[in-house]
C-alpha cells in the first residue's frame, strides 16, 4: 500500500484536530480543485482513517472516539436544537439522569428555566453548566473522573447510579448501527450508560445524524430500550421501521 501524500497527511492532521474537514475549505486552503480533495478524502476513507459525510469527512471510525474538544465543534447548531427539544420533553418537578456527551450538555443548557428538577449526572461539564440554575437540585455521581472529557466512569459510578429510580434519563451515544444497536468506545462509560437506562422510567436518546454515519466497537444496548429519540434529521428507513415496531417516538428538531 502506498504512503500518504504530504497533502493527505495534512488533511488527516486537520481532521484529527477539528473532528471534521470540509471539501470546499480544504480546496481553498490547499489551492487545488474540489475533485482533487474528494480523491484525497476517498483515499483516507479507504484506509479507514476518516469517514465520508456530505461535503467532507469526519474522524471517529474504529476503536477511538474523536477528542472532546473536536466533538464540541461537530454539528453545534444541530446539537443545540436537539438540546432544546429534548429539554422540552422534561416536565418541571421531575427527576432526571444525564450521561456524558456534548449533546447531553446542550440539554443541560436548555434546562435553565425548569423548576423543581432533581438532576443526577456523571458528566462534570453538565453539572458545571447547571450549578447556578435556581430550579435544579444537582447530584454528581462518584467515581473515577476521565480527564479527557470530564466524565465519571467505572464501577463506583455504576453503583452510585443504581441507588436511584428516576422519571427521565437523557443519554448520548457515539454511534447508532443500522440494526438499532447503540454503540460507544469506552467499556467503563458503557456500563454507566447501561445503569442509567436500567434506572429510569423514560429514556430519551439525543443523537445528531452524524451518529448514524460512525462506528464504535462496544454495545450499550438497542434502540428498542429507548422511549424517545431526538435527532436533527429523519432516520433511515430500516431504523425508522425498527422504532415503529418497538414504539420508539422519533422527534426531529429543526430550526
Amino acid at each position: 500500500m502506498s504512503t500518504l501524500s504530504p497533502r493527505q497527511n495534512k488533511i488527516l492532521a486537520l481532521a484529527r484536530e477539528k473532528g471534521k474537514v470540509d471539501v470546499d475549505e480544504l480546496s481553498a486552503s490547499f489551492r487545488v480543485s474540489s475533485q482533487t480533495i474528494r480523491k484525497d478524502l476517498n483515499a483516507l476513507c479507504d484506509r479507514q482513517l476518516l469517514q465520508r459525510i456530505h461535503g467532507g469527512a469526519i474522524v471517529g471510525s474504529g476503536i477511538e472516539n474523536v477528542s472532546y474538544e473536536a466533538r464540541r465543534l461537530l454539528a453545534p447548531d444541530s446539537k443545540k436544537l436537539i438540546g432544546l427539544r429534548a429539554a422540552g420533553l422534561i416536565p418541571d418537578n421531575s427527576s432526571l439522569l444525564i450521561n456524558i456527551g456534548t449533546t447531553t450538555e446542550q440539554v443541560a443548557h436548555a434546562l435553565k428555566d425548569h423548576r423543581g428538577l432533581l438532576v443526577i449526572s456523571n458528566n462534570v461539564n453538565a453539572v458545571d453548566i447547571m450549578k447556578d440554575f435556581m430550579g435544579v437540585e444537582l447530584i454528581l455521581a462518584g467515581g473515577q473522573v476521565r480527564r479527557v472529557d470530564g466524565g465519571i466512569v467505572g464501577g463506583a459510578a455504576v453503583d452510585f447510579i443504581k441507588q436511584f429510580k428516576v422519571d427521565y434519563a437523557v443519554i448520548g451515544v457515539s454511534a447508532i448501527d443500522e440494526d438499532g444497536a447503540l454503540l460507544d468506545y469506552d467499556l467503563r462509560e458503557v456500563r454507566v450508560a447501561q445503569a442509567i437506562i436500567a434506572n429510569a422510567r423514560h429514556i430519551i436518546l439525543v443523537a445528531d445524524a452524524m451518529k448514524l454515519k460512525r462506528n464504535a466497537p462496544i454495545r450499550i444496548g438497542h434502540i428498542s430500550q429507548i422511549n424517545t429519540i431526538v435527532t436533527d434529521q429523519g432516520l433511515p428507513e430500516k431504523l425508522q421501521d425498527t422504532c415503529r415496531e418497538h414504539g420508539v417516538a422519533v422527534v426531529v428538531a429543526s430550526g
